[in-house]
């Protein structure tokens, strides 16, 4: 589907689905009323669902590419060979873009025709304490260098967008960070990549529900760092995707998050009245 049918298509805008019914549907609405003066599509890439994920895009009239191949950067793949716009910008089930993601993104690539890509941050919606500080500040980190050196020290398959001819492609044995940390990689030794701090897209923050602890360890540490540290030293796909985490799940964590939350205030506070009544004793 184009989002204005007149004239050659100036962007594809892929966005991989698992499983993403529910949130699908916010994500198009947003990708669907962009302020791009230019044509576009949005591919839905329907990575092995078995939710109604087709369906909610098929109602908002964007192109389904079918992936039964599990796995997010085979997923990606698939959609940059099925796309057809001069550029493909990538984005996720359930992340809202900007009205001017699009206009943005053009803007910076027609302004520098040696530029490769954009990429910009992203936002947790909703997010626990730490991830409205430490995300943002590392945002701050990556902005800085950039400026300095030219170089992106990380970017988000949220929120990033690269010219279709000549892309060099996702390597499709790696499974998390093969999106972000390989692209980037790739990105940056194909030619200069911009950074636009400004650009920032919005993204669920629901694996962050279940806590620092399991968000560092095992979200990060396992499914994202020794996945993909492993996928490029062994070149073949070792641990797997990680499991898909849905919005009932997150919300049953934070449900039990703050339930023992309260029981430690009660405790608390309970121990401390006995401490004052003994000393006061």
């Amino acid at each position: 589907m184009s989002a204005r049918p007149e004239g050659p298509l100036r962007f594809s805008v892929v966005v991989p689905a698992h499983d993403e019914a529910a949130d699908l549907g916010a994500a198009l609405d947003a990708l669907l009323a962009q302020d791009l003066d230019a044509s576009y599509e949005v591919l839905v890439v329907d990575n092995a669902s078995t939710d109604a994920t087709a369906e909610v895009a098929r109602s908002r009239g964007v192109r389904v590419v079918p992936e039964p191949r599990l796995g997010v950067c085979q997923a990606r793949q698939t959609g940059v060979e099925a796309a057809r716009g001069e550029v493909v910008a990538s984005t996720d089930a359930d992340s809202v873009v900007p009205h001017d993601w699009l206009s943005r993104i053009d803007a910076t690539l027609r302004a520098d025709p040696r530029l490769v890509a954009v990429a910009g941050p992203c936002r947790y919606a909703d997010p626990p304490w730490w991830a409205a500080v430490f995300p943002p500040a590392f945002f701050v980190v990556v902005d800085h260098l950039h400026a300095g050196t030219g170089r992106l020290l990380y970017l988000t398959a949220t929120n990033v967008a690269f010219r279709r001819e000549g892309f060099p492609g996702y390597d499709v044995r790696l499974t998390q960070g093969g999106d972000e940390v390989d692209l980037r990689r790739r990105l940056q030794a194909w030619g200069p990549v911009a950074w636009d701090g400004r650009l920032v897209v919005d993204t669920s923050s629901r694996r962050m529900d279940f806590g620092l602890a399991h968000t560092v360890i095992v979200s990060f540490g396992y499914h994202y760092g020794l996945n993909y540290a492993l996928g490029r030293l062994l070149r073949r796909r070792v641990l797997g995707p990680a499991p898909a985490i849905r919005a009932d799940q997150a919300r049953s964590a934070r449900r039990w998050r703050r339930g023992w939350r309260v029981v430690a205030a009660v405790t608390t506070a309970v121990l401390v009245i006995r401490a004052a009544r003994r000393h006061n004793g």
